[in-house]
């Protein structure tokens, strides 16, 4: 992989987008195989440095950017993750669409571990996370009844098919705030609310998504049962390890078939989702805030 390194600020975005697709991967994906003429790019944001330098390069004929949610070393927790930062340099690239992978926990016993889940709703239990780009002197108010892209999503669930990856197309990923995992109690919660998966990352990503306009869809890697499960004492790290290993190389095909397969044309609303969000007066919108926000306000606040 080419190690060269270029800083891209918010007021030197190109004209012409770097990448049209991004990556970003979590637990067991630090990086994208088949990506060819890389280059890292260390993007500045007004909110601060993304998780690690992104990966630009070709995947399947498309320009694609990598990032490794955790950094590479896995070096944040959850709670630690820049997550506006992530989303926003995306942005700052030209990416349209985000595929996201994530691993998580079962709350069913059919769907095992190994398996793929594409998330279609998410329960936001997470503590005070910033999850929006707004404040500031701005107020904006995103629909957010279906937080993911359906296009986007059906394109995986196909891929995850194509690459004969066991795949659930729909169900709801409940996020938490970790690090630590649920306790019994809180698993049985989950489970009586008829929830599919559990994490500690994907909804704030999607939320901010959404806001940046940009289509953002997970593939959820179940990785093991959750502490409900009556065999979840036996598991060893051994055998999550070798889970989370496989899951990585499924995951990086199902990308791979995806970007390969993935319409350039965007058949969804998730590139409008501002049109009627922003509930502030232009006219007294701060500068200071129009500027850092450019990237996603400039052509409704020109």
């Amino acid at each position: 992989m080419a190690k060269a390194k270029k800083s891209a600020g918010n007021s030197a975005r190109a004209k012409e987008a770097v990448a049209e697709i991004g990556v970003i991967g979590g637990s067991g994906l630090y990086w994208m195989s088949g990506l060819t003429d890389t280059r890292e790019i260390r993007v500045k944001t007004p909110f601060g440095e993304p998780s690690d330098a992104l990966v630009v390069g070709k995947l399947e004929g498309k320009r694609v950017a990598f990032l490794a949610r955790h950094g590479r070393g896995h070096r944040f927790m959850p709670s630690e993750l820049n997550f506006r930062a992530n989303i926003y340099a995306m942005k700052l690239l030209g990416v349209q669409r985000i595929i996201s992978v994530s691993a998580v926990g079962s709350l069913k016993e059919d769907l095992r571990p190994g398996e793929f889940l594409v998330v279609d709703q998410f329960v936001d239990r997470t503590k005070g996370r910033p999850s929006t780009f707004f404040g500031n002197g701005i107020v904006a108010h995103v629909t957010f009844d279906n937080p993911t892209c359906p296009q986007l999503s059906s394109t995986l669930a196909d891929a995850c098919v194509s690459a004969a990856v066991p795949v659930h197309r729909k169900g709801t990923y409940v996020c938490m705030e970790g690090p630590q995992f649920s306790t019994l109690a809180e698993a049985n919660f989950h489970r009586a609310n008829n929830w599919e998966v559990i994490g500690m990352t994907n909804v704030t990503e999607a939320k901010l998504a959404r806001e940046a306009e940009i289509c953002y869809a997970t593939i959820a890697m179940i990785t093991d049962y959750d502490c409900w499960h009556p065999q979840h004492d036996s598991v060893t790290v051994a055998q999550i390890v070798a889970t989370l290993t496989q899951n990585a190389t499924n995951a990086q095909n199902v990308v791979r078939e995806a970007v390969k397969t993935l319409s350039s044309n965007r058949a969804c609303k998730c590139g409008s989702a501002l049109k009627h969000a922003i509930i502030t007066d232009p006219k007294v919108v701060p500068a200071k805030t129009k500027k850092n926000l450019s990237a996603i306000l400039a052509k409704y606040l020109a």
